[in-house]
């Protein structure tokens, strides 16, 4: 096989000139041309092959192409210099590895190498002989040398301006070195006031409530000392109770403290007692004032600064039983005196005056009308003792004010007993209601007999005044309806006030129904006693004189019963409601039968059997049709006893 450079054929002498080194001489190797095998078979095509690639690689000359993404160095040193750089003015030097021939024309000797070995030989061109310069290049060089000259100084400026973005750069670095420094100071700072922050912050949720709870701010403690009594001055003050109350439910043995604050504490509770004792006191001289409105000032001056008599009630009790004492006094003196004054005003009301001629089975009608003895009028006024009428008016009127002490001055109309008695009564029931209210609410810190044993003490000479009055209006007078209405009054009185729960007064009532009632029956045993000693002469007029002709006979309803009939409607009106523990009923049987009793004397004097029956069948009818119109237990009972007796005779008629 045949390689190149290998030009043995197998024949003698190949071998021997391949071990000389493969020169041959050119004489000989022209003469031996002929005989080799033609190398255009194995060089030609691909000489003109490499011929192509050499020649397309290295006939570029001038400035390489940059990589992409990387700018062109001329553009760079321009924005440097600041001055543009014409590619022209640079010199372009070849580089000898780019520089190839454009073509190969003469034939390559080999020798007796091979191509490795012809690649490796050394380059005759390596050390080229030294040539003369060129002239023209020289001209070139000095022409263009102001121009190199421009570049050597813009590229020392470059420098210049490099060393002092150097320098600038390298003071940067340390100022960044520096703040970098400072950085980890406030960094190793920041961590030890955190470390703090996480302590304090320990320390105060353990000792911050301690510290709010037994602290107070200086000026609550001026607000208490020189400020005025006010809705501010009450807060302040509650805020001082709950520093106290904070201070003794804590052990002054672990908190050193409360040993300090104690005693100011102390200090500044004995100053506020003083000014609430000061407050307490000048609104209590104020209720002495003439004409003062007392509720006005329990609103505003006492209940509006309820808070500051408590306060006084827990840290000084004998203090508080003396302004409660003071209060007593006065309050006592206030309702006593007040009621005096309209006590003093009803009576100069014009009362009708129903006396012991009034009686139902009286018959002296020439001093009936008379008046009370202490009024100026003499002049007859009509009224009806036995019949109720408007009357009941004053008991269904409960909603209605008490009549003021200028209006009963003033009035000249005449009234019944229940009227003043209504007014007085109504009025020391509201009174005393709000006086009880007032007291359970303002003296709180007090038990139930404590408030009660102080509204006795401010209202006992009132209820005296009261009982004193309601005995003079009843007493001199024979009105049995009159003390029945004031006793019905005073049970709606009673209702009220268990109503309103205020149970204080129920000793005034229950003395005032003692009176009353035991007046009741006086007069109802009065008008018994008048029926019973009625002379049973007959006769519609019922006078002695009525016995004279045919009105002896007469079988129409005497006029007794007429009286009777309206009585017993009046008690049987006023009784719809009563229970059976009431002595009405009891007044009434006896009444009844002392009724009855006159009109069987009055039908004994008739000689006629008949006429007598119908005579007191009439009667009969007559009282059961009068209070026919009435309701009530004791009111069924009695017409059933009239319809009853009204049955007898008319079966037997």
């Amino acid at each position: 096989m045949w390689r190149p450079g290998n030009w043995s054929s197998g024949q003698p002498g190949s071998a021997a000139a391949g071990a000389n080194g493969g020169a041959m001489p050119q004489a000989s190797a022209n003469r031996r041309r002929p005989q080799l095998p033609p190398r255009s078979t194995s060089l030609t095509a691909p000489s003109n092959v490499s011929t192509v690639s050499l020649q397309g690689q290295r006939s570029r000359k001038g400035t390489p192409v940059p990589p992409a993404g990387l700018k062109n160095p001329l553009e760079v040193l321009s924005g440097i210099l600041g001055a543009p750089i014409n590619s022209e003015d640079v010199g372009e030097t070849e580089d000898p590895e780019n520089t190839r021939p454009s073509s190969i024309d003469a034939e390559i000797e080999f020798g007796s190498m091979s191509l490795e070995d012809f690649v490796d030989q050394p380059d005759m061109d390596d050390n080229p002989t030294p040539t003369k310069p060129n002239e023209q290049s020289v001209e070139e060089y000095e022409q263009e040398k102001d121009k190199f000259h421009d570049l050597h100084r813009s590229i020392k400026a470059c420098d210049e301006v490099l060393k002092s973005v150097e320098s600038y750069l390298s003071s940067f670095q340390i100022d960044l070195g520096l703040v970098s420094a400072e950085i980890e100071t406030l960094q190793t700072r920041s961590q030890a006031l955190n470390r703090k922050l996480e302590n304090r912050k320990t320390v105060e949720q353990l000792l911050g409530p301690i510290v709010e709870d037994i602290a107070l701010a200086p000026h609550v403690v001026r607000k208490i000392t020189e400020g005025e009594v006010n809705d501010g001055w009450v807060r302040a003050l509650q805020e001082t109770e709950l520093k106290i109350k904070s201070i003794q439910t804590r052990d002054p043995a672990t908190i050193k403290a409360i040993q300090d604050v104690k005693p100011e504490l102390d200090r500044l509770t004995n100053k506020a007692i003083e000014r609430i004792r000061e407050y307490f006191v000048t609104r209590i001289k104020a209720l002495r004032v003439p004409n003062t409105n007392a509720q006005h000032i329990h609103q505003n001056g006492f209940l509006k600064m309820k808070e500051l008599f408590d306060f006084m009630a827990n840290h000084n009790v004998l203090l508080a039983d003396e302004i409660g004492q003071a209060y007593i006094n006065t309050m006592r003196w206030y309702y006593h005196s007040h009621f005096q004054r309209y006590h003093k005003a009803l009576e100069k009301l014009k009362l009708h005056m129903i006396e012991k001629y009034d009686a139902l089975g009286h018959e002296d009608l020439s001093k009936r009308g008379a008046l009370m003895p202490s009024l100026k009028s003499a002049h007859a006024i009509a009224r009806d003792p036995f019949s109720l009428g408007r009357r009941i008016e004053t008991l269904r009127n409960r909603e209605h004010p008490a009549l003021k002490a200028s209006a009963a001055e003033e009035d000249k109309s005449f009234h019944y007993i229940e009227v003043p008695f209504r007014h007085f009564n109504y009025a020391l029931m509201e009174n005393a209601s709000a006086e009880y209210t007032f007291i359970t609410e303002f003296f709180s810190y007090k038990s139930y007999e404590q408030a009660s044993n102080m509204f006795q003490q401010i209202f006992s000479p009132t209820f005296t005044l009261g009982q004193t009055y309601t005995k003079s209006l009843i007493e001199p007078n024979m009105d049995a309806i009159g003390v029945l209405l004031c006793v019905r009054l005073n049970n709606q009185f009673a209702f009220e006030l268990q109503r309103r729960r205020v149970p204080a007064v129920d000793g005034y009532i229950n003395a005032t129904n003692m009176l009353l009632w035991p007046r009741f029956q006086i007069v109802m045993d009065s008008h018994c006693e008048s029926l019973r000693k009625h002379h049973a002469t007959g006769g519609m007029g019922g006078g002695r004189s009525a016995m004279a002709g045919d009105n002896k006979q007469s079988t129409a309803p005497h006029l007794l019963t007429q009286r009777f009939g309206q009585f017993m409607h009046a008690i049987l009106a006023l009784s719809s409601e009563a229970g059976d523990d009431e002595p009405t009923a009891n007044s009434l049987g006896r009444l009844r039968g002392d009724f009855e009793g006159f009109l069987t004397r009055l039908g004994n004097v008739m000689t006629d059997g008949r006429k007598k029956e119908r005579f007191l069948f009439n009667n009969y009818s007559l009282v059961l049709t009068i209070i026919s119109d009435t309701d009530g237990k004791l009111a069924s009972e009695q017409k059933e006893h009239f319809e009853a007796m009204k049955r007898a005779f008319k079966e037997q008629e």
